[in-house]
């Protein structure tokens, strides 16, 4: 039974493509998964999350503020120039141009936190390098869009703190409180929570496509190819910046992790709010919720069954 689950949780790359393939030619058949239940599927992820680490796990995390310094710095420096370079170099219509750069400018997404915990990584960092970047994007996603895209947004600061507070925070505190005080709840839990999280992200990534699916289906080769380029980038930099900084594989791995997925849909809901005139811009956040997901899913599983 347990290994049946965890062969079944390995082939995450599968169920995201198949979802998301599916929500192409059939929106309907995922977009009823949206809004609060997005909310709460992914809460139920980092309450899973949660019930395998300790606060023995964040102390060991914190007492080295220079890894998370280092994703910190990844993220913000690694994806920002790749999104303005293919771009660039790719020579995309300025509305897509835009959301390209707006997207690589946004922080790391909760997703990165699943796909950590499924590459065997270290989850307690991507979880304080996922709170950290949200926080500095207050900051320096408007700020970086408006150096490499000349476009000014202006993030929404609470509510940027609230999303994460209910998704991220409060999730993984009730999770290591479990782990504390609820073991036996633990080990029942454990060998089904890496399906159930596989499941609720392939439901998001599917319903986000579904709910993007004309543009998606309209948005062309080269952006799919640039969209495709800058996650990769992210990816590959993001683990070889961490390796050549020292850092073992389990912390290239998450670093790596990190920096290559953003929080595509904040990238979504900023090119709608502040660009209504070109509604272009929205078109690469929304495609880039789908390929980091493959990307990031696929390097999950190959990670995972290497060790």
């Amino acid at each position: 039974m347990r290994r049946g689950l965890e062969i079944l949780a390995n082939l995450f790359p599968v169920w995201v493509l198949a979802a998301c393939g599916t929500a192409l030619v059939w929106p309907a058949c995922f977009t009823w998964f949206r809004g609060d239940a997005i909310v709460v599927g992914l809460g139920v992820i980092m309450l899973g999350m949660g019930i395998t680490l300790s606060l023995d796990d964040f102390a060991r995390v914190a007492s080295r503020p220079t890894t998370v310094a280092a994703g910190f710095l990844g993220q913000f420096i690694i994806m920002p120039a790749a999104g303005w370079s293919v771009a660039t170099a790719l020579d995309l219509d300025p509305p897509l141009a835009v959301g390209l750069i707006l997207v690589a400018c946004c922080p790391g997404g909760t997703a990165s936190n699943v796909v950590t915990a499924i590459a065997r990584a270290d989850v307690a960092l991507s979880v304080l390098m996922t709170a950290c970047t949200t926080l500095g994007a207050v900051v320096l996603t408007p700020l970086l869009t408006r150096l490499l895209a000349g476009r000014l947004v202006e993030v929404d600061a609470f509510g940027l703190f609230l999303s994460t507070l209910q998704v991220v925070v409060l999730p993984v505190a009730a999770g290591v409180a479990i782990n504390r005080w609820l073991p036996g709840a633990v080990r029942m839990a454990a060998p089904v929570a890496p399906l159930v999280s596989v499941i609720v992200i392939a439901l998001v990534c599917a319903s986000i496509t579904g709910q993007n699916a004309a543009a998606i289906r309209t948005g062309g080769p080269r952006l799919l190819a640039a969209v495709v380029a800058l996650h990769g980038i992210g990816f590959a930099v993001g683990y070889l910046f961490a390796r050549l900084l020292g850092y073992d594989r389990i912390v290239a791995r998450t670093i790596s992790i990190e920096v290559g997925m953003q929080n595509s849909g904040l990238g979504v809901v900023l090119a709608q709010r502040h660009f209504p005139a070109e509604p272009l811009t929205a078109v690469p956040c929304a495609i880039s919720s789908v390929v980091h997901s493959v990307i990031g899913s696929l390097l999950a599983a190959w990670w995972r069954l290497r060790g």
